[in-house]
């Protein structure tokens, strides 16, 4: 059974990551109209974002969980390479960039209009490393390697990762008796010679095979066993972990391939998958380096797999996002919910860790004593504007000051949790103040959303774009109103029922 003592452990942690970084851009839009010029569609663009991406999102993962993470690798001498550099400071993450001359930056842009990935255009150049820029690379990775309970290496092709650099930093692992994770890319996994754990993707290993695998075969666990059994032996590679998509991942260890262990995937609706090969590398090797039992590190790499592909773009997943996904695992629902319930200094800890990944926070407020649409319409809308969404709830003692003893209808833990129940909302603070202005001061979100509100009459508005942040005024449903709701009631003729 997974605890979340787990989760506690992963700050006492120092994870080294190395690999291709690179700066992942994302516009979102709306294609409303095709090209006069050309028959392609118009994408209008109604939002940006940017952030770390390859490697960089394996750090960003990290760094949410509450992670040390350490870095080596290479980037442009670039406007996008300053990005880099302000996402890796914002993770506080301790980083060592070689800077090639002419050497631009890795950038990958994705345009997405109403959910549905449009394109992705890359700009690149394949990195070629001479004997200098080798020397140097060992030299930063030495030091580093040092001080790490775990080394990640993540491949993405670009250059960085040749034979000789790679197999640079298997020797120096094994050198301090640190364990080595790689998420590959080369079909010759003779680069990974040595490896302690190399976790390709079934595309990926039936590549380095030459075999063919159909997962829905009754005896695909062993065809796979037996294929990784020589490919372990041919490359000399200690254990394969494969994932599978859908049908989960397999680990299978060199010692014993029968003793393999198979895990089904979490089963949830794909939005997209960008990054989610990252972040079952981050929360693996995180897990391992905690003394986790490699079933139990597969479990939880599986429930945060599972958690970003429910997201658009890469995505990271955070402390308490594993903790209902372990909850509901173990089938405890009530407390699956009550973990978005939190304290005014856990979600200050949660909203600072959030923003050192370069994750945008939402803000929202009110007593929701009657739920309607006209709230759930609010909390789309805000969620729309953010990556995640805080709502501040008026406690039983705030709703009684401002409407009267004989509010509120519903106490405080049952109003928390309807709204803790909802999709939309990534986390729920009750507060006692009249207003939440102390509440924003203290979370200071990038954005904060509502309907029905003036920015000039809207105090918490004025705070947020006080210190930089946006208010945005959301469009209110009419006839939804929780005093409407309230007079119909009073109007019904009720029957009493047995």
């Amino acid at each position: 059974m997974l605890t979340k003592d787990i989760l506690k452990s992963f700050e006492e942690l120092t994870v080294l990551c190395v690999g291709d970084i690179m700066l992942d851009k994302f516009y979102y839009g709306e294609v409303e109209r095709i090209s006069p010029e050309a028959p392609v569609p118009i994408f209008k663009i109604l939002k940006e974002k940017s952030m770390l991406g390859g490697t960089g999102n394996v750090i960003a993962n990290l760094a949410s969980l509450g992670i040390k993470t350490k870095y080596v690798g290479v980037s442009g001498d670039d406007e996008s390479g300053l990005m880099l550099e302000a996402f890796l400071d914002k993770t506080n993450c301790e980083y060592k960039l070689i800077k090639p001359e002419n050497y631009p930056t890795t950038t990958k842009i994705r345009m997405i209009a109403n959910n549905n990935h449009l394109i992705r255009a890359d700009k690149e150049t394949f990195l070629k490393l001479d004997a200098s820029l080798i020397n140097k690379f060992k030299e930063l990775v030495e030091q580093e390697i040092k001080d790490s309970d775990i080394v990640l290496v993540s491949d993405y092709k670009k250059g960085l990762l040749t034979n000789e650099t790679t197999q640079i930093i298997i020797s120096l692992c094994k050198k301090y008796g640190k364990k080595v994770l790689v998420d590959p890319k080369e079909r010759d996994f003779s680069k990974y010679s040595g490896a302690d754990i190399v976790k390709p993707n079934l595309k990926e290993f039936e590549l380095v095979s030459g075999e063919k695998f159909d997962t829905k075969d009754d005896d695909f666990k062993i065809k796979i066993q037996k294929t990784a059994q020589k490919v372990m032996q041919q490359y000399n590679i200690k254990n394969l972990l494969i994932t599978l998509s859908k049908d989960g991942m397999m680990f299978v260890p060199s010692s014993d391939v029968k003793s393999a262990v198979h895990i089904s995937a979490e089963a949830k609706e794909v939005f997209d998958v960008s990054g989610a090969g990252d972040t079952s590398l981050a929360v693996m090797g995180a897990a391992i380096a905690a003394g986790m039992p490699i079933t139990n590190a597969m479990r939880l790499a599986n429930l945060a797999s599972g958690i970003v592909v429910g997201k658009l773009g890469t995505a990271c997943v955070t402390p308490q996002e594993l903790s209902i996904a372990i909850d509901r695992a173990n089938g405890v629902q009530k407390l699956a919910q009550a973990s978005k319930i939190i304290s005014l200094e856990d979600a200050k800890k949660i909203a600072k860790e959030l923003k050192s990944s370069g994750k945008i926070i939402g803000f929202t407020n009110g007593g929701f004593d009657v739920m309607h649409l006209g709230h759930i319409h609010s909390f789309a809308g805000a969620k729309n504007e953010c990556d995640c969404l805080f709502v501040g709830v008026n406690s039983d003692k705030s709703i009684k000051n401002i409407k009267g003893e004989q509010y509120p209808l519903q106490n405080e833990k049952t109003r928390a949790y309807v709204v803790a129940s909802l999709e939309f909302v990534d986390y729920v603070v009750l507060f006692d103040e009249d207003t939440a202005l102390e509440l924003v001061e203290e979370l200071r979100p990038d954005v904060i959303a509502k309907e029905g509100y003036k920015i000039e009459d809207w105090p918490e508005a004025q705070k947020v774009i006080s210190y930089g942040g946006r208010a945005v005024e959301l469009e209110r449903i009419e006839d939804y109103s929780t005093n409407a709701i309230l007079k119909k009631i009073d109007n019904l003729d009720l029957v009493e029922t047995k």
